[in-house]
């Protein structure tokens, strides 16, 4: 066994890659045809264990002989040396892998809401998903977020995996009830049961954790010895012939729930199929007759039912354990989406080229390489593309695969596979690129928007002579992460992000990727101003400006209001409404590129204003703005629309007074002893917190959710089922002291040491988890005190 704990990340990662290479790196997709592709994510909450089965599926399939640890740094994905020195997935890896007949382009996505950017670019270009749950803490704030970011970009197909049956407390029964709870969905439908122990008597002593399982599809059990062995076996078709056959103990509890766990699945399958309504109509009247029922008949409609998201698919195991591994790819490829099962990519190879970029990277060898899902034609080497998001021309240098760090150059990507380009020079996450031939007028994909920035801070560079650098490396950051957001403030340099970690994640790999000499300020949350509701003052709209030596005036009308409640703003826009004249949405700058286009020009200027409010300095926010008319002398170039339009809607916004101020919330769960329930919300009131929930179990914090999904017709087995779950709650109410939750929205500002309060209060037994809920209008006090803050009052 070779040992993974060297000094520094990088040696160690080298080490443990070398060790654990095997023979079988030559799985260059041999163009597997589209039916046979499947293009999924691995999305959760933070630590239920996504990064352990994507270790697990490499394992499984050969990919590696040996599989890395999270807690040693060792993993495949897991490759910059943040990820490993934090244990934690920062941004997400892509790795094709073979099992069966199947290709699985998949990507392993991070779970903390800090990289949301990294699950938003991976949910645009999978079509289907593979969704843990930590067994034992059931859903979470972040299974929600992935969930909601899947829906948001129509990922068709999906498969939730209830992992860490292996952990004490871990229960199949209250995993199902979270489901229905927080609305993931209203039919989870259990294809897999799992068998705590072989041993009848485990069961009343709470232990073990997870021995085996029970496929109800294929009918078959699943057995895993002491030494990692899997043995299979095919079960009776009758309880008698269940007993008999010594496969389970005669008076194992399992065995009288096995018909009513099969029949549950069986006819949930039927309400949505009159054909199979029949067939089992047909059956005999006994109570096994259900059991003769053959997988190749049920899978077409567990497919069908997957496909239309009219029912969410339930599987259960060990990651870590290796258990139910194999079950989880088998059912992927069977039930998860191909390219040829989504609407919009029902092409062929024999179509133009069309892609997505949905992510770009920066490598000190290779360059900028730019992630592609290929949605028709096949792209080959050396070709010419036209990126339609930016009216651009680009060449492609190299194709590559990616095995998380490792790269293969290969010769062309077909349709429905993701791949790497390498020479891509203008290309950003969320732009289209098309062959010269035949698509180039075609209008791009709908892009990525990046998660609205919460929190920001200023970068301080070492010396004078550091600006110019530092700025570069800041922008090669933004390009590769687009949640990220700079701008220079009264001289001073401001990185916007998504949170306190992600901040840390920037000061770090401005040094080690890019050698910025500089250090990260302050925290500070983003705010946000919305425009004021006075309109009686005259604004400007003419500019004149000297071109030339010339003076030249041009003029920009615009209409502007702030949003209504029930209005939606655009994301890309940070949550405004901009309109053309013809009152159609203005794109944003960064998808605009033609210089010769008015409109590109105008929409820079508005971006510009948008950015900077006249009173706070604050970025403009829940505004509809629309460009009424535009007009300038045809001798002068477009580019003066980009001043005029920025400081005639300056003047416009300066006029109407300040708009409220608004700044971010988050939702809060936090879980401690009764004894301190009481000194909890007293800490939270006091730091601006409005308490929504003190209920005994886990409720969503939306409102919009509070009310669970019904549980008729869904088969919930017993609590037993995981005895460990049982035995934890009986030794909780004699030696632990019952945890109550607290739900709250709080103003971001006053939790960013909130883990250190929460520790002083409970003595380190409290546990929070959070979630971005949105930016809200403050107070007259809490404006006061922002305005403060900032040295406006």
């Amino acid at each position: 066994m070779h040992s993974c704990k060297w000094r520094t990340p990088v040696a160690r990662y080298a080490a443990c890659v070398t060790a654990r290479k095997t023979s079988v790196r030559s799985i260059t997709q041999s163009h597997a045809h589209p039916s046979k592709l499947r293009n999924l994510a691995i999305c959760a909450h933070i630590d239920s264990g996504k990064t352990t089965l994507t270790e697990s599926i490499l394992l499984k399939s050969s990919f590696i002989s040996t599989p890395g640890s999270v807690d040693t740094g060792s993993t495949t994905t897991d490759f910059l040396p943040a990820e490993r020195e934090r244990g934690i997935t920062i941004q997400s890896a892509s790795i094709p892998v073979k099992w069966k007949d199947w290709t699985f382009n998949l990507i392993d996505t991070p779970g903390h809401a800090d990289f949301g950017m990294e699950v938003e670019s991976a949910s645009r270009v999978v079509d289907g998903a593979v969704v843990l749950i930590d067994s034992v803490e059931g859903v979470e704030a972040q299974t929600k977020g992935v969930w909601q970011q899947l829906d948001r970009y129509g990922v068709p197909s999906r498969i939730l995996v209830l992992n860490k049956l292996d952990r004490p407390g871990a229960s199949f029964h209250s995993s199902i009830l979270s489901v229905l709870a927080h609305r993931i969905h209203p039919m989870p439908v259990v294809l897999t049961l799992p068998i705590a122990s072989f041993d009848p008597q485990d069961y009343s002593r709470g232990e073990p954790g997870i021995q085996g399982i029970v496929d109800l599809v294929k009918w078959e059990l699943w057995r895993w010895s002491l030494d990692g062995s899997l043995s299979r076996h095919k079960l009776a078709t009758s309880v008698e012939e269940i007993k008999e056959s010594q496969v389970l103990p005669p008076n194992h509890p399992l065995i009288p729930h096995l018909i009513p766990a099969r029949t549950a699945l069986l006819e949930g399958l039927a309400m949505l199929s009159s054909e199979f309504m029949e067939h089992l109509l047909e059956l005999p009247p006994h109570p096994s007759a259900y059991l003769s029922v053959t997988a190749s008949t049920i899978i077409p409609l567990l497919r069908s039912a997957t496909l239309k998201s009219d029912i969410l698919p339930v599987l259960c195991g060990s990651a870590i354990k290796h258990m139910g591994t194999e079950s989880i790819m088998d059912y992927a490829g069977e039930l998860l989406a191909s390219p040829l099962d989504v609407s919009h990519e029902a092409g062929t190879s024999r179509f133009p080229v069309r892609l997505l970029a949905w992510k770009v990277s920066w490598d000190r060898r290779r360059g900028w390489m730019t992630f592609v899902r290929v949605y028709s034609g096949t792209l080959s080497r050396q070709s010419v593309l036209s990126n339609s998001s930016r009216g651009v021309k680009e060449r492609v240098s190299k194709l590559l695969l990616f095995y998380a760090s490792e790269a293969e150059e290969v010769e062309e990507l077909p349709f429905g596979s993701v791949g790497v380009i390498l020479g891509l020079k203008h290309t950003r996450t969320g732009d289209t690129l098309v062959s010269t031939h035949g698509l180039s007028r075609e209008s791009p994909f709908p892009g990525i928007t990046p998660p609205p920035a919460t929190m920001s801070a200023s970068v301080i560079p070492q010396t004078h002579a550091d600006l110019e650098p530092v700025e570069d490396a800041l922008n090669a950051l933004i390009r590769t992460d687009p949640s990220i957001r700079m701008e220079t403030h009264e001289g001073q340099l401001l990185v916007h992000s998504l949170g306190a970690l992600h901040l840390e994640i920037v000061e770090g790999r401005l040094k080690d990727e890019w050698g910025a000499k500089c250090e990260i300020g302050r925290r500070r949350v983003a705010y946000r101003e919305s425009i004021g509701p006075d309109e009686s003052q005259p604004s400007l709209v003419e500019w004149t400006t000297n071109v030339g030596g010339k003076n030249v005036t041009a003029s920009v009308s615009f209409s502007l209001r702030p949003l209504l409640d029930n209005e939606v703003g655009d994301g890309t826009w940070d949550d405004n409404i901009v309109l053309r004249d013809n009152g159609r949405p203005l794109r944003h700058p960064d998808a605009l590129q033609d210089e010769r286009n008015p409109w590109t020009h105008i929409s820079r200027g508005i971006a510009s204003t948008l950015s900077s409010s006249p009173h706070t300095s604050f970025p403009l926010s829940r505004s509809r703005i629309q460009v009424m008319g535009f007009e300038h002398p045809s001798n002068v170039p477009n580019s003066i629309l980009g001043g005029a339009s920025a400081i005639i809607l300056r003047d416009h916004v300066k006029n109407r007074g300040r708009g409220p101020i608004m700044e971010p919330y988050t939702k809060i769960r936090v879980s401690v002893d009764s004894d301190v329930l009481g000194q909890v919300i007293k800490d939270l009131v006091e730091h601006g917190g409005e308490i929504v929930d003190l209920a005994e179990s886990s409720l969503p914090l939306d409102e919009e959710t509070s009310t669970p999904y019904s549980q008729e017709g869904v088969y919930i087995p017993p609590k037993w089922l995981s005895p460990s779950a049982m035995s934890s709650v009986g030794v909780e109410d004699h030696s632990i002291r019952l945890k109550r939750p607290v739900c709250a929205f709080t103003p971001l500002s006053q939790m960013l040491d909130y883990s250190t309060r929460l520790r002083a209060i409970t003595g380190g037994h409290g546990q929070f988890e959070t979630a971005a809920a949105g930016f809200r209008a403050v107070n007259p006090v809490r404006e006061l005190e922002i305005l403060n803050e900032i040295g406006r009052a």
